[in-house]
């Protein structure tokens, strides 16, 4: 068992739970995930490793409620316990030695950036982060970003700094010279529009992919992703590849393959974790 020793609401439909795993957060590295089980006959959520302490023994865990499982995981607070963690998983990211990087982050996938900026910035690397949301209140890990680098904040509404969207801000960058690689992380679109932007720059970029998965060790087949004509399997190849080697027509179709299922299980999800989503 896992105890939750804090709860923090990021944005509207995103939690931080800080979680006792010593065991992971004393080996675990940038780009790699855990798989998640809340109870005994619970699904298997696989979710990025945002940050850890390797001292306190914890690692934070960013989710994004968007259907019933992952409203059931964060309706658990402060001393609730999770029944396991299986982890760390996947390939630890690519991260240059030296120069300047750009991490592009979108909603929920700025959680993920945030390790990977991390470790840039423990290599000397020059970091600059372009980080987005619908509005202020969705825009998350702002101050964690800017002990790292420069951070540049577009919400699509213009509530908050600059208005429009991150691949705006990122075309300026790459415009202006001197990024020497880019890490993309967000929906799909994004990523997609991201690696379209940095290709005639010719900027090598790294993005993070999120397939359906379910074992985590490439046994199911769930994860599978094309990567330059090949079959590869997120879980143990990935999360992240070559952002203009992914073909994202396929990802796209492949994660909508259980929206319906999804989407009735999110209707019968009962008021408990409704009630989770307002603590």
């Amino acid at each position: 068992m896992h105890r939750i020793v804090a709860r923090t609401q990021l944005s509207p439909n995103v939690t931080r739970l800080d979680v006792e795993a010593p065991r992971i957060a004393q080996i675990r590295q940038p780009g790699q995930f855990v798989i998640v089980r809340r109870a005994e006959r619970a699904e298997r959520i696989p979710l990025t490793i945002a940050d850890g302490d390797p001292v306190a023994g914890t690692i934070s865990l960013v989710v994004q409620s968007v259907g019933k499982s992952t409203r059931e995981l964060v309706a658990l607070k402060a001393g609730d316990e999770i029944r396991d963690i299986s982890g760390p998983l996947g390939m630890p990211t690519e991260l240059i030695a030296r120069g300047r990087a750009l991490c592009v982050g979108g909603g929920v996938g700025t959680a993920v950036v945030h390790p990977i900026a991390q470790g840039l910035h423990r290599n000397g690397v020059s970091v600059v982060s372009v980080i987005g949301g619908r509005s202020k209140e969705w825009v998350i890990f702002e101050q964690e970003l800017k002990r790292l680098g420069e951070v540049v904040v577009c919400t699509d509404d213009g509530s908050y700094c600059r208005k429009g969207f991150v691949t705006d801000a990122a075309k300026e960058l790459l415009a202006a010279g001197g990024i020497d690689i880019v890490y993309a992380v967000g929906p799909v679109p994004m990523m997609r529009a991201v690696a379209n932007l940095t290709k005639p720059f010719g900027v090598h970029t790294i993005v993070s992919l999120n397939p359906v998965m379910v074992d985590g060790t490439g046994m199911c087949g769930g994860c599978r992703v094309e990567i330059d004509g090949e079959t590869k399997f997120a879980c143990v190849d990935g999360p992240e590849f070559d952002g203009h080697k992914v073909n994202f027509d396929l990802l796209a179709d492949r994660l909508s393959t259980y929206r319906t299922q999804e989407q009735e299980a999110a209707a019968r999800c009962g008021d408990e974790c409704r009630i989770g989503l307002k603590h």
